[in-house]
């Protein structure tokens, strides 16, 4: 195992990485999030001297495992990303280096620096900051790519009060990384003076703590309501003898409905003689509307992940211009992810080839985000040309 890394042999916490959600009792009413109430969401305060990532992790996961709709935006952010490929002004440098981030292990699973930056970047996006580390054997090559678990990192503001100092373990336990230079942090939307990022979940789970609860109290109606209870009534008439044997009937009528509704028994027929009334429990009170609260909560689930609503399984109305708008807005997001990865990357391709004596600069190009952005890229280049001959002319 190479002496350099740091993350790759700290272990884990024992605590699972993201947690069930329980609903738990707050003041008679169900908490969707109890890391919400306990106080969990202001782990990284402003102009603090430290932070520590990991501290909203098991409420950020969670979030993203009791909704559906958050996960997936999430991923489909990590997609949307695109490729990239590295130019390097030598040659034969560049084939090598190419070689080395496709051959490159990753976490000890997966291969290529196209899985480091997905989970790097689905990390980023989760918590707000992202840890990666380059592990090189004790000879110098590269051995491995690792995403570091935010459980376990502590962020210390560094001596000038201008860097970030990156540190393993918590509390007094924290100790600065021997090889800052083989570690690598990016940060999403921090606050000013803040040392930790912003998560792009920031705000959600409230939002999805009422949505849990729409949905929790739908099942719970339609548990009541779809599967339907009956009430059977006996009233005895005015007949003495029938009186006198009221619990005998009650008790006969109570065996052959059993018999009647029992699961397997296929469909059978009802008969009682005397005054039987036979309902539907529930009958009069329909279910409540709740597409209109639900669609207002997921229009601040959407608008917060800054997916056009049909990237994600909702088919809300929209006209053509309005598409070609939040595809404009989702491609002008995924430059700015873009930009925040880029020092990340040309670290990395800098480190490797200063392990095999190489200075030579080098250069992230990404690809098209759609193939309709390049059209539309192409067709503005013309428009401008134009304007440029007919000014000259």
């Amino acid at each position: 195992m190479p002496e350099n890394s740091v993350f790759w042999r700290r272990r884990k916490r024992a605590e699972a990485r993201s947690p069930a959600i329980a609903l738990a009792a707050r003041n008679g009413k169900a908490a969707a999030f109890p890391l919400l109430h306990a106080g969990e969401t202001s782990a990284c305060p402003t102009h603090a001297e430290q932070a520590y990532p990991g501290a909203q992790a098991r409420l950020y996961y969670a979030l993203r495992e009791a909704v559906p709709l958050i996960d997936a935006a999430v991923f489909h952010l990590v997609r949307l990303l695109g490729g990239f490929h590295v130019t390097c002004a030598e040659p034969r440098a560049e084939h090598w280096l190419r070689e080395q981030l496709a051959l490159l292990p990753v976490g000890g699973n997966q291969q290529g620096i196209a899985a480091f930056v997905s989970t790097y970047f689905e990390q980023l996006l989760t918590l707000g900051t992202a840890v990666g580390e380059l592990i090189l054997r004790e000879d110098g090559t590269p051995a491995a790519l690792w995403n570091a678990p935010p459980e376990g990192v502590t962020l210390r503001r560094a001596a000038d009060k201008i860097g970030v100092m990156v540190c393993t373990g918590e509390g007094e336990d924290a100790r600065p990384v021997p090889y800052p230079e083989l570690v690598y942090l990016s940060v999403l939307s921090p606050t000013p003076g803040a040392l930790a990022g912003n998560s792009l979940l920031k705000g959600l789970p409230f939002v999805s703590g009422v949505l849990l609860q729409i949905l929790e109290t739908l099942g719970q109606n339609w548990e009541r309501l779809g599967n339907v209870r009956f009430a059977v009534t006996y009233q005895p008439g005015g007949d003495p003898a029938e009186r006198i044997h009221t619990q005998d009937r009650v008790q006969e009528l109570a065996e052959q409905w059993e018999n009647a509704m029992r699961e397997g028994a296929g469909v059978r027929d009802f008969i009682a003689a005397g005054n039987v009334g036979i309902k539907v429990i529930g009958a009069e009170s329909p279910l409540p509307d709740c597409e209109i609260p639900l669609r207002q909560l997921l229009e601040q689930i959407v608008a917060k992940t800054g997916l056009p609503p049909f990237l994600l399984g909702l088919s809300w109305s929209s006209t053509e211009r309005m598409s070609s708008q939040q595809a404009d807005l989702l491609t002008s997001e995924l430059e700015s992810y873009r930009r925040i990865l880029n020092p990340v990357l040309l670290r990395i391709c800098a480190t490797l080839l200063a392990s095999r004596g190489v200075a030579a600069p080098c250069e992230v190009i990404w690809e098209d985000i759609t193939l309709a952005d390049e059209v539309e890229q192409a067709r503005a280049a013309l428009l401008r040309a134009q304007a440029l001959r007919l000014a000259s002319a």
